[in-house]
């Protein structure tokens, strides 16, 4: 009200604490919205302290401060939550002759007027400043819009967040109520973008409702919403992607979310999953701006982009990536198909899901419960006459035989398996039912690939590798005499890890005669590894060591990702 403000402004100006033309040019500078008192804050001249320590002073009260005080569970239930966060107090104790409540305003008298007779009981009144207030609210109570706040302050103002569902529709208007829960949820996707995350795992646990961000393959712990709030943060997040029931609870369900942030278009894949203390939902964050990347941003060193360049250029055959979830496969699938992409050519794709959309590319869609599999996608595209098709996994004989056939007669293949190494996806072809034969005809090479963790380029400094790490990755010290080994320091660019972004170590297998030959005769995986190995081929750990060699990423990361490699 006006007259409380000019009330507190007499106040701080009795005390002392601003003066007559400093309020007259706060004055001056209001923009309809601001209060004098705010301008003032913002300004430095006075604190929200200084304020209800004041007001406080002149109306006999005490004043507290809440963040110094553990308040027992039991005082904290004398008020709900709602009520709480409407009126803006806290309890504190019992008094003599009623609940001894804190408050930021002992001037609003109707307020106070309310909370006394909705608690149908007598209140004695304790002074805080409203900064305290929020913190000891979010502390006992938590809310969606205080725990919003805290990323707020992390990721900052400006921020130009639109949030579309997956037609490109608008959300419809939220109730006044649900304002908090919208707002703390798009808090959430924004700071997840803004740190790289490609995933939000959003984890129910038994007291604890635990957000974290898997940031270059690696989880961290974030700012958690209030345990209270994780229910309504799961009905939003369903409501977004407008496909889940939030209704069903019992069984997984799975969505997409399109948002835009700063005017770039963002996808989020959402899953859900019912465990003993609610739903866990995660989220994978898809950056449409990665389409962009060349072969050189995925980590290929010069001799290694030529080959693969030359390869993903061939008229037929099919060409596989390997390695297990969570490696990069399908990023290097789409930057090939980014490198392919050109006029003259009709690319299609066969994907369950499709994670990224690119222009003038035909992206095919795997529905199983319409019967929409694998298989019958296939057998269709051959009739649209491709040049290039992209399977995004061969999983079981038919897409195999399909696959195989396609590349036989013209068609240039682009798929996935879940291998280990290079060599090993022979025998595991074999193993799903494919002829020995078809194997050696349509095979022109595969890759194995990991993703390493990049030094951060704004901490990198000079490091020495040590003797275990030398052992350990068989380094002879005459290899580190035109070595540039770095590390990083850690900064609050890679959030104190040493780490910013991640690129791939390579194992690129060419067929050639006579390895053909040996997968006719059904040669094992160690003589196939042995004549690739003669071929020239590399395996992860030595393109590892190359580039902890060229100081790009880190003797322990090459360690953790190739333990399995001893070649």
């Amino acid at each position: 009200m006006q007259q409380n403000e000019d009330y507190v402004l007499k106040v701080l100006q009795d005390v002392g604490l601003v003066s007559r033309k400093q309020i007259d040019a706060a004055r001056k500078r209001l923009n309809g919205q601001d209060k004098v008192l705010d301008v003032l804050i913002k300004d430095g001249l006075v604190s929200e302290s200084d304020v209800s320590r004041s007001i406080a002073a002149q109306a006999h009260m005490d004043w507290i401060d809440l963040s110094a005080m553990i308040i027992p569970p039991d005082i904290i239930k004398q008020i709900r939550a709602e009520d709480a966060r409407r009126f803006k107090v806290i309890p504190v104790s019992f008094g003599e002759t009623g609940l001894v409540v804190a408050v930021s305003d002992p001037l609003d008298i109707d307020t106070i007027d309310s909370l006394s007779f909705l608690l149908q009981r007598e209140l004695e009144l304790v002074c805080s400043s409203p900064e305290k207030i929020r913190e000891a609210l979010i502390k006992y109570y938590g809310t969606a819009d205080e725990a919003a706040d805290i990323i707020q302050e992390k990721i900052g103002e400006d921020v130009d967040l639109g949030l579309e569902i997956g037609d490109g529709a608008a959300i419809a208007e939220a109730d006044e109520g649900d304002a908090p829960i919208i707002r703390l949820v798009s808090m959430l996707i924004i700071e997840a973008h803004r740190a790289g995350a490609s995933d939000i795992h959003l984890e129910p646990l038994d007291k604890k409702f635990r957000v974290r961000f898997r940031i270059d393959g690696v989880l961290q712990e974030m700012q958690s919403p209030p345990k209270r709030l994780q229910s309504a943060i799961v009905s939003r997040l369903k409501i977004m992607t407008g496909s889940m029931s939030i209704a069903e609870k019992r069984l997984p369900q799975d969505g997409r979310i399109q948002v835009k942030i700063k005017k770039k278009p963002l996808d989020l894949r959402v899953s859900t999953i019912p465990t003993n203390h609610g739903e866990s939902v995660v989220m994978r964050l898809l950056d449409k701006s990665s389409l962009t990347l060349g072969l050189p941003e995925l980590g290929f060193l010069s001799d290694d982009q030529e080959t693969f360049e030359r390869l993903i250029q061939l008229p037929d055959g099919i060409v596989l990536v390997t390695g297990p979830t969570g490696s990069g496969k399908t990023s290097t699938l789409y930057a090939c198909l980014n490198y392919v992409n050109k006029p003259d050519r009709k690319i299609i794709t066969v994907e369950e899901p499709i994670e990224y959309q690119m222009t003038g590319i035909n992206q095919v869609q795997v529905n199983s419960e319409i019967g929409m599999t694998f298989p019958a996608a296939l057998r269709s595209i051959l009739r649209q006459a491709p040049n290039i098709i992209m399977i995004g996994e061969i999983r079981d004989l038919e897409t195999a035989s399909i696959a195989t056939n396609a590349s036989l007669t013209g068609h240039l293949v682009f798929s996935t398996l879940h291998t280990n190494d290079a060599p090993s996806a022979v025998a595991r072809l074999i193993d799903i039912g494919v002829q020995p034969f078809l194997v050696a005809s349509s095979l022109r090479a595969i890759m194995a690939q990991r993703l390493v963790r990049r030094i951060c380029p704004h901490c990198r400094q000079p490091a020495e590798l040590s003797e275990t790490e030398m052992r350990a990755l068989r380094i002879e010290s005459g290899q580190l005499q035109d070595a540039q080994v770095m590390q990083g320091k850690g900064c609050e660019q890679c959030r104190g890890t040493g780490y910013k972004g991640r690129m791939g170590i390579f194992e690129i297998f060419v067929l050639d005669d006579e390895v053909r030959h040996m997968i006719n005769k059904r040669s094992s995986t160690l003589n196939l590894r042995q004549r690739a190995r003669e071929l020239g081929m590399r395996t992860l750990r030595e393109d590892g060591i190359r580039k902890v060699l060229n100081g790009l990423t880190t003797a322990e990361e090459v360690i953790s990702i190739t333990i399995g490699d001893v070649s």
